[in-house]
C-alpha cells in the first residue's frame, strides 16, 4: 500500500498543522502539505499526507473519508503516482493539457463555441 494518502475536498482556511494533528490519531505522520496556488498562495482544495506505516495509511482511510473537518466531509484514499509532467493528460492523445479547441477542432476541449463560418 501507498503510505502518501489524497486528502481532497478541504475547506479553504485548513492548514497543515491541523491535517497532521487530525492523522496523528490514526498513526504517525511524516508529512502533511496542503496543495496550493501559485499565482495566488491560496489553498486548491486539496492535500497530501504521508504515514510512516502502512497500518497507520490503512486506519486513516477508514477513519477519516467522509469526516468532517472545518465543515467539510473529507475524502482521503490511496494517493496514485503523479504522471509525467504532472499535468492532465487526455487518452489517446498527447499530454497538451486543454489545448486544440481550433477551427474544426474538439468541441468538448477549448473552441466550444467558436463560429465555424464567417459572419458576413
Amino acid at each position: 500500500m501507498n503510505l502518501k494518502l489524497y486528502v481532497g475536498n478541504l475547506a479553504f482556511a485548513t492548514e497543515e498543522d491541523s491535517l497532521q494533528s487530525l492523522f496523528a490519531q490514526a498513526g504517525p505522520v511524516e508529512s502533511a502539505r496542503v496543495i496550493r496556488d501559485k499565482a495566488t498562495g491560496r489553498s486548491r482544495g486539496f492535500a497530501f499526507v504521508e504515514m510512516a506505516t502502512e497500518d497507520g495509511a490503512r486506519a486513516a482511510i477508514e477513519k477519516f473519508n467522509d469526516a468532517e473537518l472545518d465543515g467539510r466531509k473529507l475524502a482521503v484514499n490511496e494517493a496514485r503516482p503523479q504522471t509525467p509532467g504532472g499535468g492532465f493528460r487526455r487518452e489517446g492523445g498527447g499530454d497538451r493539457g486543454f489545448g486544440g479547441g481550433g477551427f474544426g477542432g474538439d468541441r468538448s476541449f477549448g473552441g466550444g463555441n467558436r463560429r465555424r463560418e464567417p459572419r458576413w
